[in-house]
């Protein structure tokens, strides 16, 4: 009779990753953009239009939605809506593609120029942020330490919190190019396993520091903080 020996290296299997509906949103939106039936300029229905049309809750439209217009593939107007951002159907396409798919891409270049970007957008956000924005920051904060307290991988809401950032640095330019550059980033990330949940503990600390330099309107502060998360997060995808 065989003895069996049971498998206790849980390092052995991997997370599944299951596709959430505002991934499944956004695939949409990508072919309604090649296919060229969603034009740069038009306008899309309400959120609870979209909604009902979907067949899921309003959550999930407004996820999907502010990762867009995080990303600059759409815009929202006062009193205008949600429209789609006036960019070439091929850039559009080809940044949704990057939102989406996961490729090999030069690592050590895109943390290098992620570091320049990311530790000006810190120092940036502490000089030009006031009170609102500021506690914009801190719910992305919020989210993040909200799924990290619950041993939840917390890798989109890492990137929102730095792309809030981004967008308070007030220079637009800046945020393109942070927002550009972090659909990799992501990508590269889960190939590397670096989405793991007890590192977040560490990164959840580090944006502490961030946040605190920001709130504290310290601009070299803000800015050292941001320089030594992205030292640890390179050394962190190293491993």
């Amino acid at each position: 009779m065989s003895s069996q020996q049971e498998v206790t290296d849980l390092d052995l299997f991997q997370e599944i990753e299951v596709e959430k509906p505002a991934d499944l949103i956004i695939k949409q939106i990508r072919h309604l953009i090649s296919s060229g039936r969603l034009k740069p300029g038009m306008r899309l229905p309400s959120e609870r239009v979209l909604a009902e049309r979907f067949g899921v809750g309003r959550g999930h439209i407004r996820e999907a939605l502010k990762k867009l217009e995080f990303y600059g593939i759409l815009k929202t107007r006062p009193q205008k809506g949600t429209i789609v951002a006036s960019l070439g159907v091929k850039a559009l396409e080809g940044l949704i593609s990057n939102l989406l798919d996961t490729e090999t891409r030069d690592f050590e270049s895109l943390m290098e120029i992620r570091a320049l970007l990311e530790v000006h957008a810190a120092r940036l956000a502490a000089q030009r942020s006031n009170e609102r924005e500021i506690e914009e920051i801190f719910r992305a904060f919020e989210d993040f330490r909200n799924k990290v307290e619950q041993g939840q991988s917390a890798l989109e809401e890492d990137h929102l919190f730095h792309l809030k950032i981004a967008e308070e640095s007030k220079n637009s330019v800046l945020r393109s190019l942070i927002g550009l550059i972090t659909p990799d980033i992501i990508a590269m990330s889960r190939e590397r396993q670096s989405g793991r949940a007890e590192r977040f503990q560490t990164t959840l600390k580090e944006h502490e520091k961030i946040l605190e330099g920001i709130r504290s309107r310290d601009p070299e502060q803000a800015a050292r903080a941001m320089s030594e998360h992205m030292d640890m997060a390179h050394d962190r995808r190293k491993v």
